[in-house]
């Protein structure tokens, strides 16, 4: 951590926002609902016949969720040892994007923040690469990512616990402290740099932090050599080549709630979709939504409104890498269906598949490239 950075004087008890209801994002937004259809997606997917190279999977707990790494090796010693090696990189991301962690780089950073106002502080080349491809997803997304949205997201994490919109003068503050403005990246030296505007500035990757994560460790796997591997944090998931004997992985999308499914005359469906060398993301209410005088919001906020997203709705995401599927996944739950599909359609190799309910009916619509990946009977 770079000594500029003062030690924090009080603990900030927020969670890693994909435990505790963030997003996506996370917070995020990426969301837990997935984990009821990870464990039997790894041991379905990954399977491989004998003779064929050896497998092993690794597991951790990390940013409030489990974390699964499949790897292909010529021995089993090599994949398991290769897979910890992914899993200790992403406790080291850990270290850097948490915001419940007061040690945090991230929370050394608010802290240096509210205290300086303006000044810009060093960062290190994960925050520095995460913040990058943050701004531009922001820019990319028109604004439905977007980093700075933790004034909000802390705002809206009381709204939920106590059942009540929040103060309309706090919004208004919350709102002033967030936005693409409120930070600024200083590059051009050996030393990349960052500078918040407000006092109240707060970064939240809550929607970019876990993605970020899994492409890094999928980036360590391949420096060792490991050209088959599958890393599944709970369902957002990244694959690279397939498994021995098959030409693809095998991924099965969790539909949109159950229960609001069942409550529907058309029970959403369970696609499954073949993946190589991609990632896919979903960002959805089912668990972490409120009521608040009859309406149904998400944990995901919206940077426009501050507010959560209205739902239920569910988000699907396939892109190149997980940064970009985790961070379009909370964007596209932000615009809704119609915008959201066609910022989708604007991004090279990107599709998604947007489900939600209205008027007590199930609703689904996809992008035009969604069905490539779906695989074929």
């Amino acid at each position: 951590m770079p000594s500029a950075y003062p030690k924090p004087t009080s603990h900030r008890h927020v969670s890693w926002p994909h435990a505790a209801g963030n997003r996506p994002l996370s917070t995020g937004g990426r969301p837990l609902w997935l984990l009821l259809a990870a464990t039997a997606t790894i041991a379905m997917l990954a399977a491989c016949s004998s003779g064929q190279a050896a497998e092993a999977t690794s597991s951790r707990r990390m940013m409030g969720i489990e974390w699964l790494v499949t790897v292909h090796a010529d021995s089993v010693e090599e994949a398991a040892a290769a897979g910890e090696a992914a899993l200790d990189r992403v406790a080291a991301i850990e270290r850097v994007l948490s915001d419940y962690d007061r040690h945090s780089e991230v929370s050394q950073l608010m802290v240096a923040t509210a205290a300086s106002p303006g000044q810009p502080f060093p960062i290190s080349d994960d925050l520095a690469t995460t913040l990058r491809r943050s701004l531009a997803l922001t820019e990319q997304t028109d604004g439905a990512f977007d980093v700075t949205v933790g004034p909000l997201t802390v705002l809206w994490r009381q709204a939920r616990k106590t059942g009540r919109l929040p103060n309309p003068e706090k919004l208004a503050a919350a709102m002033a402290a967030s936005g693409r403005s409120a930070v600024t990246l200083h590059e051009g030296t050996a030393e990349v740099r960052v500078s918040m505007k407000h006092a109240d500035t707060r970064l939240d990757f809550g929607g970019i932090g876990m993605g970020y994560a899994i492409d890094a460790a999928m980036a360590l796997l391949a420096d060792r050599g490991i050209t088959s591997a599958m890393i599944d944090a709970s369902g957002d998931i990244a694959v690279s080549g397939p498994p021995p004997g098959r030409d693809h992985w095998r991924i099965a999308v969790p539909p949109l709630m159950r229960r609001q499914a069942a409550a529907t005359s058309q029970p959403d469906e369970t696609p499954t979709i073949a993946l190589v060398h991609a990632a896919v993301a979903t960002s959805g209410d089912a668990y972490q939504a409120v009521m608040i005088d009859g309406v149904r919001y998400s944990h995901i906020v919206d940077p426009r409104t501050g507010l959560g997203v209205v739902g239920p709705t569910a988000v699907t995401v396939i892109a190149a890498d997980a940064t970009t599927a985790d961070a379009l996944s909370t964007a596209t739950s932000v615009l809704g269906p119609t915008d959201g599909l066609a910022m989708i359609e604007g991004i090279e190799g990107a599709a998604a598949r947007f489900s939600w309910v209205e008027s007590d009916r199930l609703q689904v619509q996809a992008s035009a490239r969604w069905a490539a990946f779906l695989e074929r009977p």
